[in-house]
Protein backbone atom coordinates (compact mmCIF):
# COMPACT_ATOMS: atom_id res chain seq x y z
CA UNK A 1 0.00 0.00 0.00
CA UNK A 2 1.03 3.64 -1.35
CA UNK A 3 1.87 5.97 1.47
CA UNK A 4 1.44 9.86 1.24
CA UNK A 5 4.61 11.86 1.33
CA UNK A 6 3.20 14.01 3.77
CA UNK A 7 2.62 11.57 6.06
CA UNK A 8 3.96 11.14 9.90
CA UNK A 9 7.08 9.15 10.74
CA UNK A 10 5.14 5.95 11.03
CA UNK A 11 3.35 6.65 8.08
CA UNK A 12 0.26 6.95 9.21
CA UNK A 13 -1.57 10.42 9.26
CA UNK A 14 -2.88 11.83 12.56
CA UNK A 15 -6.20 11.10 12.82
CA UNK A 16 -8.32 14.65 12.44
CA UNK A 17 -9.55 16.71 15.69
CA UNK A 18 -12.91 16.38 15.97
CA UNK A 19 -15.43 19.43 16.22
CA UNK A 20 -17.20 18.56 20.43
CA UNK A 21 -20.21 20.34 18.64
CA UNK A 22 -21.25 18.91 15.07
CA UNK A 23 -18.98 15.84 15.94
CA UNK A 24 -17.34 16.38 12.42
CA UNK A 25 -13.29 16.97 11.66
CA UNK A 26 -12.97 20.19 12.21
CA UNK A 27 -13.15 23.35 9.42
CA UNK A 28 -11.87 26.38 9.86
CA UNK A 29 -10.61 25.86 12.99
CA UNK A 30 -11.29 28.55 16.38
CA UNK A 31 -10.29 28.94 19.09
CA UNK A 32 -11.93 30.46 22.75
CA UNK A 33 -10.22 32.59 24.26
CA UNK A 34 -9.34 31.48 27.62
CA UNK A 35 -9.94 27.78 27.73
CA UNK A 36 -8.03 27.33 24.26
CA UNK A 37 -10.69 24.55 23.51
CA UNK A 38 -11.12 24.35 19.57
CA UNK A 39 -14.21 23.44 17.39
CA UNK A 40 -15.42 25.12 13.58
CA UNK A 41 -15.37 27.81 13.56
CA UNK A 42 -19.17 27.90 12.25
CA UNK A 43 -20.29 25.61 15.37
CA UNK A 44 -18.95 28.16 17.86
CA UNK A 45 -19.90 30.95 16.35
CA UNK A 46 -23.21 29.81 16.29
CA UNK A 47 -23.41 28.30 19.31
CA UNK A 48 -22.45 32.00 20.85
CA UNK A 49 -25.28 33.53 18.97
CA UNK A 50 -27.81 30.40 20.25
CA UNK A 51 -26.51 31.24 24.02
CA UNK A 52 -27.20 34.71 23.21
CA UNK A 53 -30.41 34.86 21.51
CA UNK A 54 -31.53 33.33 24.72
CA UNK A 55 -30.11 36.00 27.20
CA UNK A 56 -32.45 38.73 27.82
CA UNK A 57 -29.12 41.34 28.08
CA UNK A 58 -26.56 41.27 26.66
CA UNK A 59 -23.17 39.01 27.15
CA UNK A 60 -19.68 39.78 28.37
CA UNK A 61 -18.62 36.25 28.15
CA UNK A 62 -19.75 32.91 26.98
CA UNK A 63 -19.04 29.46 29.05
CA UNK A 64 -17.41 26.93 26.36
CA UNK A 65 -19.21 23.75 26.20
CA UNK A 66 -16.82 21.60 27.61
CA UNK A 67 -15.26 22.75 30.28
CA UNK A 68 -18.07 25.77 31.30
CA UNK A 69 -14.75 28.31 31.60
CA UNK A 70 -16.00 31.72 30.74
CA UNK A 71 -14.56 32.82 27.91
CA UNK A 72 -14.40 36.54 26.12
CA UNK A 73 -13.67 36.01 22.39
CA UNK A 74 -13.27 33.42 19.29
CA UNK A 75 -9.86 33.60 17.76
CA UNK A 76 -9.96 32.24 14.81
CA UNK A 77 -7.75 32.35 10.94
CA UNK A 78 -4.34 31.92 12.50
CA UNK A 79 -2.14 31.62 9.63
CA UNK A 80 1.40 31.38 11.56
CA UNK A 81 1.06 35.38 11.65
CA UNK A 82 -1.88 36.69 12.08
CA UNK A 83 -5.23 35.57 13.30
CA UNK A 84 -8.59 36.94 14.29
CA UNK A 85 -11.09 37.61 16.82
CA UNK A 86 -14.82 37.92 17.20
CA UNK A 87 -15.94 38.99 20.55
CA UNK A 88 -18.55 38.26 22.40
CA UNK A 89 -19.06 41.64 23.47
CA UNK A 90 -18.57 43.88 20.51
CA UNK A 91 -17.63 46.74 22.67
CA UNK A 92 -14.78 44.97 24.00
CA UNK A 93 -13.40 45.18 21.14
CA UNK A 94 -12.77 49.30 21.65
CA UNK A 95 -10.51 48.47 24.69
CA UNK A 96 -7.07 50.38 24.97
CA UNK A 97 -4.93 46.82 24.34
CA UNK A 98 -1.71 48.18 22.49
CA UNK A 99 -0.55 46.48 19.49
CA UNK A 100 2.27 44.62 21.69
CA UNK A 101 -0.54 43.09 23.07
CA UNK A 102 -2.25 41.21 19.80
CA UNK A 103 1.37 40.66 18.21
CA UNK A 104 1.77 38.60 21.55
CA UNK A 105 -1.39 36.78 21.63
CA UNK A 106 0.28 35.12 18.16
CA UNK A 107 3.14 32.62 20.46
CA UNK A 108 0.01 31.18 22.35
CA UNK A 109 -2.56 29.78 19.32
CA UNK A 110 -1.16 26.93 17.48
CA UNK A 111 0.78 24.01 17.83
CA UNK A 112 4.14 25.29 19.02
CA UNK A 113 5.34 28.57 19.57
CA UNK A 114 8.05 30.38 17.45
CA UNK A 115 10.23 30.34 20.40
CA UNK A 116 10.41 26.94 21.36
CA UNK A 117 13.97 25.41 21.70
CA UNK A 118 15.39 28.62 20.28
CA UNK A 119 17.47 29.16 23.52
CA UNK A 120 19.55 27.07 25.77
CA UNK A 121 17.53 26.11 28.48
CA UNK A 122 19.81 23.65 29.53
CA UNK A 123 22.54 25.61 30.46
CA UNK A 124 20.20 28.14 32.01
CA UNK A 125 19.53 25.41 34.77
CA UNK A 126 23.33 23.62 34.73
CA UNK A 127 24.66 27.15 35.16
CA UNK A 128 22.23 28.22 37.08
CA UNK A 129 21.65 31.33 35.80
CA UNK A 130 18.20 31.96 37.24
CA UNK A 131 20.25 32.81 40.57
CA UNK A 132 20.19 36.58 39.15
CA UNK A 133 17.09 38.32 39.34
CA UNK A 134 15.68 39.73 36.09
CA UNK A 135 14.94 42.85 36.60
CA UNK A 136 12.47 43.04 33.73
CA UNK A 137 10.25 40.23 34.81
CA UNK A 138 7.28 41.91 36.23
CA UNK A 139 7.17 44.14 33.32
CA UNK A 140 6.82 41.15 30.70
CA UNK A 141 4.24 38.90 33.03
CA UNK A 142 1.98 42.14 33.12
CA UNK A 143 1.50 42.18 29.46
CA UNK A 144 1.27 38.46 28.94
CA UNK A 145 -1.39 38.13 32.20
CA UNK A 146 -3.20 41.34 30.35
CA UNK A 147 -2.56 39.67 26.91
CA UNK A 148 -4.45 35.72 28.02
CA UNK A 149 -6.67 37.25 30.48
CA UNK A 150 -8.04 39.76 28.49
CA UNK A 151 -7.96 42.27 31.47
CA UNK A 152 -5.36 45.21 32.44
CA UNK A 153 -6.39 44.85 36.04
CA UNK A 154 -3.79 41.89 36.54
CA UNK A 155 -1.29 42.84 39.44
CA UNK A 156 -2.36 40.53 41.94
CA UNK A 157 -1.82 37.72 39.32
CA UNK A 158 1.24 38.73 38.74
CA UNK A 159 2.21 39.65 42.28
CA UNK A 160 1.05 35.63 42.74
CA UNK A 161 3.41 34.16 40.23
CA UNK A 162 6.21 36.61 40.83
CA UNK A 163 6.05 35.46 44.52
CA UNK A 164 5.74 31.81 43.81
CA UNK A 165 8.87 32.11 41.76
CA UNK A 166 11.02 34.00 44.07
CA UNK A 167 10.17 31.56 46.56
CA UNK A 168 11.52 28.63 44.61
CA UNK A 169 14.82 30.71 43.67
CA UNK A 170 15.74 31.40 47.01
CA UNK A 171 15.03 27.48 48.24
CA UNK A 172 17.62 26.69 45.34
CA UNK A 173 20.15 29.94 46.28
CA UNK A 174 20.16 28.64 50.23
CA UNK A 175 20.98 25.29 48.94
CA UNK A 176 17.85 23.16 50.30
CA UNK A 177 16.90 21.72 47.21
CA UNK A 178 19.79 19.10 46.30
CA UNK A 179 17.71 17.91 43.08
CA UNK A 180 19.34 18.41 39.45
CA UNK A 181 19.16 20.79 37.07
CA UNK A 182 16.26 18.72 35.44
CA UNK A 183 14.51 17.61 38.26
CA UNK A 184 14.51 21.26 39.52
CA UNK A 185 13.35 22.66 36.05
CA UNK A 186 10.45 20.47 36.73
CA UNK A 187 9.82 21.41 40.05
CA UNK A 188 10.22 25.27 38.63
CA UNK A 189 7.38 24.55 35.56
CA UNK A 190 4.70 22.59 37.71
CA UNK A 191 4.93 24.82 40.50
CA UNK A 192 3.97 27.84 38.34
CA UNK A 193 1.68 26.23 36.37
CA UNK A 194 0.03 25.60 39.04
CA UNK A 195 0.20 29.05 39.87
CA UNK A 196 -0.95 30.26 37.05
CA UNK A 197 -3.76 27.88 35.77
CA UNK A 198 -6.47 29.15 37.78
CA UNK A 199 -6.10 32.64 35.70
CA UNK A 200 -4.89 31.43 32.39
CA UNK A 201 -6.52 28.27 31.93
CA UNK A 202 -5.74 26.44 28.74
CA UNK A 203 -2.92 29.17 27.61
CA UNK A 204 -1.10 27.64 31.35
CA UNK A 205 1.12 25.47 29.25
CA UNK A 206 2.22 27.56 26.63
CA UNK A 207 2.96 30.83 29.27
CA UNK A 208 5.17 28.23 31.26
CA UNK A 209 6.73 27.32 28.00
CA UNK A 210 7.41 31.42 26.99
CA UNK A 211 8.46 32.14 30.63
CA UNK A 212 11.06 29.81 30.47
CA UNK A 213 12.00 31.59 26.98
CA UNK A 214 12.00 34.83 28.11
CA UNK A 215 14.03 34.21 31.59
CA UNK A 216 16.55 31.86 29.76
CA UNK A 217 17.36 34.82 26.97
CA UNK A 218 18.49 37.09 29.71
CA UNK A 219 16.62 40.01 27.25
CA UNK A 220 14.48 43.06 28.29
CA UNK A 221 11.31 43.14 27.04
CA UNK A 222 11.62 45.09 23.74
CA UNK A 223 14.39 43.03 22.86
CA UNK A 224 12.62 39.84 23.15
CA UNK A 225 9.92 41.16 21.29
CA UNK A 226 12.15 41.50 18.84
CA UNK A 227 13.64 38.21 18.46
CA UNK A 228 10.27 36.96 18.74
CA UNK A 229 9.35 39.31 15.40
CA UNK A 230 12.28 37.56 13.50
CA UNK A 231 10.99 33.98 14.55
CA UNK A 232 8.44 35.17 12.94
CA UNK A 233 9.53 36.68 10.28
CA UNK A 234 11.76 34.14 9.65
CA UNK A 235 10.64 30.85 10.53
CA UNK A 236 12.86 28.28 8.63
CA UNK A 237 16.23 29.67 10.78
CA UNK A 238 17.28 27.28 13.25
CA UNK A 239 19.76 26.75 16.21
CA UNK A 240 19.32 27.41 19.87
CA UNK A 241 20.53 30.73 21.16
CA UNK A 242 22.01 32.29 24.47
CA UNK A 243 23.71 35.13 25.31
CA UNK A 244 26.96 34.44 23.37
CA UNK A 245 24.74 33.97 20.45
CA UNK A 246 22.00 36.25 19.72
CA UNK A 247 20.14 36.57 16.33
CA UNK A 248 20.91 40.39 16.00
CA UNK A 249 24.02 42.31 16.37
CA UNK A 250 22.28 45.10 17.79
CA UNK A 251 20.87 42.42 20.60
CA UNK A 252 23.96 42.30 22.28
CA UNK A 253 23.94 45.59 24.48
CA UNK A 254 20.85 44.42 26.13
CA UNK A 255 21.69 40.97 27.37
CA UNK A 256 21.91 40.92 31.21
CA UNK A 257 25.93 41.02 32.06
CA UNK A 258 25.69 37.95 34.64
CA UNK A 259 25.32 36.00 31.38
CA UNK A 260 28.96 36.20 30.22
CA UNK A 261 29.75 34.40 32.67
CA UNK A 262 29.05 30.87 34.63
CA UNK A 263 27.46 31.49 38.78
CA UNK A 264 29.91 29.15 40.13
CA UNK A 265 28.24 25.78 41.73
CA UNK A 266 28.89 25.00 45.35
CA UNK A 267 30.14 21.16 45.60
Amino acid sequence: MAVSSSAGDDGLRPPPQQCPICLQSIKQEAYLDRCFHSFCHQCIAQWVQYVGNKNSESMTSIKCPLCKTDNLSIVYGFNGQNFQRQYVNPKLEQRSFSDAHEFRMKFYIGDKGPTDGLFHVEQYWKRRKYLQKNPWLQQWLIREVQTLSQDEDVEVIVHHIIGVAEIFFKRQQNGENKATPEQQRIQFRTLLSDAARPFLAGYTERFINELESFLVSGLNVEAYDKVCMQQISEPSSSGSLDSSSPCDETLQHVYLPYFDEDIEIDK
